[in-house]
């Protein structure tokens, strides 16, 4: 129990330090210009006509470039920050495992796989469903297993969105109902530090259970491509908790997870962690 506490002490000082952070960044309409050459430049694309891109850069140095020595343009969902270009965190729908209340925009989509063995393919429809799928690729299972997880968000204010949604998991070879979960989550705070909170009902046989696993997650932005995370589950009538902390490191449109998972309350004999491997790499348009 005392484990646990301290587990949620540690989350909730973590939301005391969202709540208390002011949003100092401003949204612009930002693209990169890659180049023939390699060379990649990052701004705002003034104008353009048949033959020529009106661009300015950062520095608010304005160039006249031909379009024939241009590659590609292409629209970030990035920040600037005290005058620096701030990217954002591309997985940002999920904490290490877990669903955020946050949504893919329609058209976004990701495809992730989680312990090399669990692939998912993700992609969002009308800005607040996001639909995710796929199957467990394990060498030498004569059945693998199948997952679905749609998830609703039903509001989404400026730091605060609201979802629900499933996870069922069934095998291939059938013979069952499956099993999964029937959740709620809320996440507060901003792409750079939030606190995520949830319930979930597990399901299976038809049944479901009447006292909810609470999950408690968190975000806190290291640097331009850092992030710490954390993902705890308490299962109710029991001391035992899962609780996890995680590094991810992204790009535009890459992340990937290292983290440790510990059974707290548990006896358990030798190394006491899980290792955690997860990466994601996203796709579609951003607005």
């Amino acid at each position: 129990m005392k484990r646990i506490i301290l587990v949620l002490g540690s989350v909730f000082i973590l939301a005391s330090y969202c709540a208390t952070q002011q949003d100092t960044t401003t949204t612009a309409k930002l693209q990169k210009i890659i180049l023939k050459d390699g060379s990649e430049m990052i701004g705002t694309v003034e104008s353009r006509d048949s033959g020529l891109i009106r661009f300015k850069t950062l520095s608010s140095i304005t160039m006249t470039i031909p379009k024939d020595q241009v590659k590609e343009v292409e629209l970030l969902s990035g920040e600037i920050v005290a005058g620096e270009y701030r990217r954002v965190d591309p997985n940002q729908t999920r904490l290490l495992f877990a669903p955020t209340a946050r949504a893919l925009e329609t058209g976004q989509g990701y495809f992730s796989t989680y312990q090399i063995f669990f692939p998912l393919l993700a992609v969002g429809m009308a800005d607040y469903v996001t639909f995710t799928g796929g199957i467990s690729l394990i060498p030498g299972a004569s059945d693998q297993l199948v997952y679905l997880a749609p998830k609703v968000r039903a509001v989404h204010l400026n730091k605060f969105d609201l979802a629900g949604g499933v996870l069922y998991i069934n095998s291939t070879g059938g013979g069952s109902e499956g099993v999964g979960i029937l959740y709620g989550v809320g996440t507060y705070g901003t792409a750079d530090e939030a606190l995520t909170v949830g319930l979930g009902w597990g399901f299976a046989e038809g049944e479901l259970e009447n006292k909810p696993i609470l999950l408690l997650g968190g975000e806190l932005r290291a640097s331009n491509s850092v992030k710490f995370i954390t993902e705890n589950w308490i299962p109710p009538n029991t001391d035992v908790a899962l609780v996890s902390l995680g590094i991810r490191f992204f790009g535009d449109n890459v992340a990937a997870d290292i983290g440790l998972i510990h059974p707290a309350g548990s006896k358990i004999n030798g190394f006491p962690f899980i290792p955690w491997l997860g990466f994601a790499y996203n796709f579609g348009a951003r607005r």
